[in-house]
C-alpha cells in the first residue's frame, strides 16, 4: 500500500497573490448525449495531464477498470459503455471514466445535517483550487432516478440529490492511506442512481473499496442521515453523526488537520446542530462566514462555493458571495455564473 501523500493539494499550486476565474453551469441533459460530449471535450485536456501525472503506468489497465465497476457497481455499466462511447472510445478516457484508482487528490470541505420532524438539509462547503474544480451542475436521469449534482471527472459527484429524496457530500478524510480502491465521486453517483434511502447507501458504503480516505454524509426524505468514514486499509466506520469535517475519529496526519482547521471547523458544525435553537437559516449562514468559510485560496484550502440540498422538497441551492442559485427537479434554468477568488475575497457575477 502506498502511503506517500506529500502535499496538502492535488498538485502544486501557484504561490502569486493572483485572482483565479471559475465559471459555474448548469446543464440539463436527461439522456448523456452532445451536451455531456462537449464537457467532455471541454475539459479532458486537463483531465488526461491529471490522469497520467504519475506516469501511465501507475493506472490501472482497462480491463480492470471494467471488472472493477462489473464486480462492486454492476448496475453502472450501461452509462459506463454510453460514457465511453461518447468520449470516443478511446483505451484512456474509458480508464479514466471508470474512476478505478485514479491519482491521489485532497480537499477540504465541512458539510453537516440538521433534521427535524418537519424538514432536513444537507449543507456543505467544498474547500478545493477553484482552478481544479470542474463547476458543472449537472441534471441527468440517466437510469430511474433523476439527480442534481456538482460534477467532479465528469460523471462523478461531490454533493447532490436524487429525486426520491437522497442527498450525500463528500470530504477528504484526512489520512495519508491510498490502496486499491474508487474515486470517491464515482461511488456517490452509483449511491444517487440506485438508492432511495439512507439505509441503502450505507449498505454500499460498507461494501464498496475506496483508494483514498473520504467522510461521505448522507441525509434522506425521512430524516434519517449518517456519516460513513471510509478508507482502503480499515472496514468503514457508519455512523449516526450529522457532521464531518477532513478527520476520522481521531487526527492521523497532524500537518494537513493543521492547515485546514479541521477540528475548529468540526467543532463550529456540532455546536450549531447541538443546539435545538438552530434554524436552517442560521445553519447555512454560518457557512458563508468564518472558521467555516475559508479564504486561503493560495495554498488550495479556499472555500469554492457552499451548497444546500432539501430531500424532502427536491430542492438544490448554491451559493456564493452576493448570489444564489436555486434550482429544482421542475425548475433548473440553464446559466453560467463566473466568480473570482482573491486575497482579496470573493466575488461572483
Amino acid at each position: 500500500m502506498n502511503t506517500g501523500i506529500g502535499s496538502l493539494s492535488p498538485r502544486e499550486v501557484p504561490a502569486a497573490d493572483m485572482d483565479k476565474m471559475l465559471d459555474f453551469r448548469t446543464v440539463h441533459e436527461a439522456k448523456a448525449g452532445a451536451r455531456w460530449q462537449a464537457l467532455f471535450e471541454y475539459h479532458w485536456p486537463a483531465y488526461e495531464q491529471w490522469y497520467l501525472s504519475e506516469g501511465e503506468r501507475e493506472r490501472p489497465g482497462y480491463l480492470a477498470c471494467y471488472n472493477a465497476l462489473r464486480r462492486h457497481m454492476p448496475e453502472l455499466l450501461d452509462t459506463y459503455r454510453a460514457l465511453c462511447d461518447l468520449a470516443g472510445g478511446g483505451d484512456l478516457a474509458a480508464r479514466f471514466l471508470s474512476l478505478y484508482q485514479p491519482p491521489p487528490y485532497i480537499t477540504g470541505c465541512s458539510q453537516a445535517v440538521l433534521a427535524n420532524p418537519a424538514s432536513t438539509v444537507l449543507a456543505r462547503n467544498y474547500d478545493y483550487p477553484p482552478e481544479l474544480c470542474e463547476g458543472t451542475i449537472l441534471y441527468t436521469h440517466w437510469n430511474e432516478r433523476r439527480v442534481i449534482a456538482m460534477s467532479d471527472c465528469l460523471w462523478g459527484v461531490l454533493d447532490g440529490m436524487n429525486d426520491r429524496g437522497l442527498a450525500v457530500s463528500l470530504a477528504f478524510g484526512g489520512r495519508k492511506a491510498v490502496g486499491v480502491g474508487f474515486g470517491a465521486p464515482i461511488i456517490l453517483r452509483y449511491l444517487l442512481e440506485f438508492c432511495d434511502s439512507v439505509p441503502e447507501a450505507a449498505e454500499v458504503l460498507a461494501r464498496v473499496p475506496t483508494h483514498m480516505a473520504y467522510n461521505i454524509t448522507v441525509a434522506d426524505a425521512a430524516g434519517r442521515y449518517v456519516t460513513a468514514m471510509i478508507g482502503p486499509d480499515r472496514r468503514a466506520s457508519i455512523r449516526r453523526v450529522p457532521v464531518a469535517t477532513n478527520h476520522q475519529k481521531k487526527i492521523e496526519w497532524y500537518a494537513h488537520a493543521l492547515a485546514s482547521e479541521t477540528l475548529i471547523r468540526e467543532r463550529q458544525l456540532s455546536i450549531l446542530v447541538d443546539d435545538e435553537a438552530t434554524t436552517e437559516e442560521r445553519l447555512i449562514a454560518a457557512f458563508s462566514a468564518p472558521p467555516l468559510f475559508r479564504h486561503d485560496y493560495r495554498r488550495g484550502l479556499g472555500t469554492v462555493y457552499t451548497a444546500v440540498y432539501r430531500p424532502r422538497t427536491g430542492r438544490a441551492e448554491f451559493h456564493w458571495p452576493g448570489m444564489t442559485l436555486d434550482l429544482s427537479f421542475d425548475d433548473f434554468p440553464e446559466e453560467r455564473i463566473t466568480v473570482r477568488y482573491g486575497t482579496r475575497g470573493l466575488h461572483s457575477g
